[in-house]
């Protein structure tokens, strides 16, 4: 990296010249030809191209020295945040067989005339279960549930709720299998005779049943207006969905429960009721960052030296677990080798290795001379000729993987059955790089706390290294305590991402 430093002599070639013909004009005053042609102004002019070049290595000089002062006080860039975002990943028609997205599964924005595609890349498998309708019971207020199942299969009409329905009354659908992180379409038939609510905003909520108890589902789309006419429901389910038991019967549950109604809504006068329904898995969603993956990637031979360096190709290199995987190949095979923060506590046989992120830069262990004159080894030295590959690590980051929704909707990694990707919320999280300039400020700073905070600032410096990805961080001193100790408030204004017209969606 590079420091811009103060200029000690801010003069340049023409200026010397200048300066020159002036204390000739004082001097010498019978010297009277200063055109180029002169020899002596030639003279000048030599000598002024000199000075120039001395002056440019003389400012150069502390910004040498200052690398080298951040060096030996272990300060290095900090790399960029990735963003992250939840995307949601819809089959082309319902399966009857289980549609896996690997890990790694890119995705991306559309790439214009102007701006390159950002790639997502997703952090964990996603298995997009199907499942099917078993059991539809009620439950009215919390009392003992009344299983519908067979009324259902006559084809009868149902009441989803009681018959003048109060907070509390729950509709019950079972799966035939849990389906975690999945997008469950419901299609229901039903008849105009829940009336008296708004079909844009019913009182009702739907749950699914997890290892925590009943949790929200997110709804993508009502199309029945508050179960008052035919259509399709599409729900995401949360994570922990799995299969239970209620009212005899082993499922995995999924309810509508009628709420509360707000101040001003609307509520049911007659409940509504359901002749058929069906249910069905659409899709699935699962986490992706805004980076990709370099898989493979030769580094060259090691040369059986301590300290030796080696560069990745492709920066920054985003944070993972593991950041990136190292491996050195011998007759034994492959060996990997783990990223540590520092050689500190590393003895001669550990396979530890440094990472920068900023600069792609990766270091074996050093070896240190003792005060004895013994050389100690901090982490191992692969043997000489080993080769050298990075297995696998991701590279990007940055504000530019700050997307608004719906902005990821290209799927570069080819998955059967897969019909259609999309990011349902903003992505959020992805901060630039630090720069040099904020480098500097931070190395004061890291001198004097040294991860203890005693001033304010110290504990702002605290929080923004914990997480850079915050907008802004301040730190108001607090009252003092029933003991007598004083106490800090740090006040976080996280990153968001305006949707386009400049709304925030809460």
């Amino acid at each position: 990296m590079s420091l811009p430093s103060p200029n000690l002599d801010d003069r340049r070639f023409q200026q010397f010249v200048d300066d020159a013909k002036r204390y000739i004009q004082q001097r010498a005053p019978e010297w009277t030809d200063h055109n180029v042609s002169d020899p002596g102004v030639t003279l000048v002019e030599t000598v002024a191209h000199m000075a120039d070049q001395i002056v440019y290595r003389l400012n150069r000089v502390p910004d040498k020295n200052h690398l080298a002062f951040l060096d030996l006080v272990g300060i290095t860039l900090f790399p960029p945040s990735a963003a992250r975002t939840d995307v949601t990943f819809w089959l082309s028609a319902p399966q009857e067989e289980t549609v896996a997205v690997p890990v790694g599964t890119e995705v991306a924005t559309t790439r214009t005339e102007r701006d390159e595609a950002v790639v997502f890349a997703t952090e964990r498998g996603l298995d997009i279960v199907p499942t099917a309708l078993s059991h539809l019971v009620v439950q009215r207020q919390g009392g003992p549930v009344t299983d519908r199942t067979t009324e259902l299969a006559e084809g009868k009409d149902l009441l989803c709720f009681s018959e003048a329905p109060e907070p509390g009354d729950c509709m019950l659908i079972g799966l035939t299998a849990a389906a975690p992180h999945c997008a469950l379409a419901l299609e229901l038939d039903s008849r105009v005779d829940g009336v008296g609510v708004d079909p844009r905003q019913p009182p009702l909520s739907w749950e699914a049943w997890t290892e925590d108890g009943w949790q929200p589902c997110e709804v993508d789309r009502d199309g029945t207006g508050g179960l008052n006419r035919p259509g399709d429901i599409v729900l995401h389910l949360p994570e922990g969905h799995v299969l239970s038991r209620n009212g005899g019967h082993e499922a995995g549950w999924v309810r509508c429960r009628v709420t509360e109604p707000l101040s001003g809504q609307p509520f049911y006068t007659t409940s509504p009721t359901i002749r058929s329904a069906e249910a069905y898995t659409v899709g699935g969603t699962t986490r992706a960052v805004h980076a990709e993956t370099v898989r493979d990637e030769a580094l060259g031979e090691s040369t059986g030296l301590p300290g030796q360096r080696l560069r990745l190709a492709h920066t920054p290199v985003v944070a993972d677990s593991p950041p990136v995987l190292l491996q050195t190949a011998t007759h034994e095979g492959w060996h990997d080798w783990e990223v540590v923060p520092h050689f500190a506590s590393s003895r001669p046989d550990d396979p530890h290795i440094t990472l920068d992120g900023a600069t792609g830069e990766v270091a074996f262990g050093p070896s240190v001379r003792e005060s004895d004159g013994t050389l100690r080894q901090y982490g191992a030295v692969p043997p000489k000729g080993a080769v050298i590959r990075a297995r696998r690590y991701r590279t990007g980051g940055g504000r530019s993987g700050n997307v608004a929704r719906h902005a990821v909707k290209v799927l570069r990694t080819s998955i059967p059955y897969v019909g259609e990707v999309v990011n349902r919320e903003a992505a959020r999280g992805g901060v630039d790089g630090e720069t040099v300039e904020e480098a500097k400020l931070r190395a004061p700073i890291t001198l004097r706390a040294q991860e203890r905070a005693v001033t304010l600032r110290d504990y702002e410096e605290l929080a923004r290294r914990a997480a850079p990805e915050t907008a802004r961080i301040t730190c108001l001193e607090g009252e003092e305590g029933e003991h007598g100790a004083y106490a800090v408030r740090v006040l976080v204004v996280p990153q968001a991402v305006p949707d386009p017209g400049g709304r925030l969606r809460f």
